[in-house]
């Protein structure tokens, strides 16, 4: 993993009290974790962190998109994001961040690393279904949904030829069922 200085936040110094941070997330920021899914992203992630006198309290929201690509179509779009993450930061003996909810931070810490809850909270609020606007409301024309088009037109016309040639002695069957 590369350097993250710039999303460390020195909570040592900081007034207890409410303290704002602003950071725009691109596709640098998601290169630090290997991770090459999005062509493109533009996202803007506000952090409210609270100083208490024996805990920190921060509240991570972020709004934004990501160009993906169409699961049905293979074609690239925009896909908008929002979401939100609280994080209670206490001290303790050990570092611990089993719960994601909560870190624990070893007596005399400073500072406090939030890369790492930046990128979980972007990646877990894209849906795992991502399909372009334009196949919903009809408007995406591509070769690939003419030919999905054309494949559902033909299974529907199946079905119909399949009620027409049921069996007449079926019907008979089902007479006794509810003859009952």
């Amino acid at each position: 993993m590369k350097n993250t200085k710039e999303y460390l936040i020195p909570f040592i110094g900081l007034k207890p009290g409410k303290h704002h941070f602003e950071y725009q997330i691109t596709n640098e920021f998601f290169e630090i974790f290997d991770y090459s899914e999005y062509q493109d992203s533009n996202i803007k992630v506000n952090v409210v962190l609270e100083k208490k006198s024996t805990l920190l309290e921060l509240d991570f929201v972020h709004k934004g998109s990501v160009n993906v690509p169409c699961d049905l179509t293979s074609e690239d779009f925009d896909l908008p994001i929002k979401g939100k993450m609280k994080l209670i930061v206490r001290f303790g003996e050990e570092f611990n961040d089993e719960n994601e909810e909560l870190l624990i931070l070893p007596h005399g810490e400073f500072e406090v690393d939030i890369a790492q809850y930046i990128y979980e909270m972007i990646v877990l609020s894209v849906p795992l279904r991502r399909v372009h606007p334009g196949v919903k409301d009809g408007s995406l024309k591509t070769e690939a949904l003419t030919k999905l088009n054309e494949l559902k037109v033909k299974e529907d016309k199946k079905e119909i030829k399949k009620e027409e040639n049921i069996d007449p002695r079926w019907d008979k069957l089902k007479q006794l069922l509810t003859d009952k």
